[in-house]
């Protein structure tokens, strides 16, 4: 693994682009109809405040950063907070799964914009084979080697940034840029719906956090790790509030939750008809390609640091070649079949609640162990906690009422998770016949 960590390889802008890149994938084209379905005609508002939950987010992965910059990335700051035990394996893995969670979602996105260029009926089966066809198209570019997945993505970035803003500021001139929705039924906006859809807006911005597993690549990396997580947000907030406001000035908000799982393309024919679809299509096979190429590089990335940490067991079943080689096999695998299992609704939901509880685990490590290590305002880190628990558990309520299956998913999952970590790390300390070395905490 160490051959594929180039010290000084990755520029403050390729950082930058990275992350917006894993970000800008089916963050905005997949959630902005479920948002709203949550938040109702504010649901602009839901992604500015799920920036302001995700800037103090951003406040531990950042001191972490300046601190331990590593390609370790979020499973080396578990593991200085908690030392090399069940809860930063869990953690970690935790994270990994809500990224790989994530693919999913992107997957599904793809393959729902794709069928609109089609006069067909969208069925779970053509959407589950075109995303399941994105999944091997970015496993194949990336085992083609790590150059031609920077340049890629860099590309690729820069395309969907600039497209989407361009949609964006077309349709408000379009609706001669009164901002204002273009619904005329007066919805009223639950507080906890609203705090809910923030909780889902948050996974449009989670992708920041792909940046600090680049920490020992990145020129300066203790200036610019952090610089690049505070660019990349800022620029995904901008982002974001002009398609939001796009969409709601284009559409009604019912016709923006009839249409959630593809409601940019249907905003965009309104004012530019079959051109506006089949342009906002282009867009979202561009971010999904790009946002699906960066993830699966980040997650195998993790899961064989994982493996070389001795946090996770590692199993060759026959394949030649790096580790990172077959950990990229198990992430496109795992992906595959949530695409094929879940829907987009309950796949953005299992990411939240896995993404939401490995935070504020992140949070409470720094909080407890190394806020004086790297500086950290204990206020800062215990907002960032507190915002964290009011968004998850408000977004826990609304899925009691309305699909409790998924609850019971997450609830299992986290369960095995960290059922699975202490069986192995127990018998991986009787069979070294000595307790692991580590922090005593």
């Amino acid at each position: 693994m160490k051959d594929t960590y180039k010290k000084n390889s990755l520029s403050l802008m390729g950082a930058v682009s990275m992350g917006t890149g894993v970000m800008i994938g089916a963050g905005i084209f997949a959630l902005t109809g479920q948002v709203a379905e949550l938040a109702g005609p504010l649901f602009p508002l839901a992604f500015l405040a799920a920036a302001v939950v995700t800037g103090f987010s951003a406040y531990s992965y950042i001191k972490m950063a300046n601190a331990y910059p590593s390609a370790g990335g979020i499973a080396m700051f578990l593991q200085k907070a908690y030392g090399p035990g069940v809860m930063t394996g869990a953690c970690a893995l935790l994270m990994a799964f809500s990224m790989v969670i994530n693919e999913s979602l992107v997957a599904r996105t793809f393959g729902t914009y794709v069928l609109q260029l089609f006069d067909i009926e969208q069925t779970r089966l053509l959407v589950s084979a075109l995303g399941v066809g994105l999944i091997i198209f970015a496993f194949l570019v990336n085992i083609s080697g790590n150059k031609l997945v920077g340049v890629f993505s860099l590309v690729m970035a820069l395309l969907k940034i600039g497209g989407i803003v361009a949609f964006a500021v077309a349709a408000l001139w379009a609706s001669g840029l009164s901002f204002e929705a273009a619904s005329t039924v007066d919805a009223a906006t639950r507080p906890e719906g609203f705090i809910a859809a923030v909780a889902l807006a948050i996974l449009a911005y989670k992708g920041f956090t792909t940046i600090t597993n680049s920490g020992s690549e990145i020129i300066d990396p203790h200036r610019n790790v952090g610089r690049a997580i505070i660019i990349s947000i800022t620029v995904c907030v901008v982002i974001y509030t002009l398609v939001a406001y796009a969409v709601g000035s284009t559409l009604t908000l019912s016709e923006i939750i009839r249409a959630k799982d593809f409601s940019m393309a249907e905003a965009a024919r309104p004012a530019f008809g079959d051109y506006g679809l089949w342009f906002m299509v282009a867009l979202a096979i561009i971010a999904t390609g790009s946002g699906l190429l960066a993830s699966v590089f980040a997650v195998s990335r993790m899961l064989a640091m994982l493996t070389e940490m001795k946090l996770i067991p590692h199993s060759h079943f026959g394949m030649s070649g790096r580790i990172q080689k077959h950990t990229l096999v198990y992430t496109v695998v795992i992906a595959s079949l949530l695409t094929v299992f879940f829907d987009l609704s309950r796949i953005a939901s299992l990411g939240a609640i896995f993404y939401l509880v490995m935070d504020i685990a992140v949070h409470w490590g720094v909080f407890r162990y190394l806020r004086q290590d790297v500086g950290a305002n204990p206020i800062v880190l215990l907002s960032a906690i507190g915002l964290d628990v009011l968004v998850l558990g408000a977004f826990l309520m609304m899925k009691v009422q309305s699909d409790i299956f998924i609850l019971i998913v997450s609830a299992i999952g986290i369960a095995i998770i960290f059922v699975f970590e202490a069986v192995y790390l127990g018998r991986r300390q009787d069979s070294q016949n000595g307790p692991h070395s580590g922090h005593s905490h």
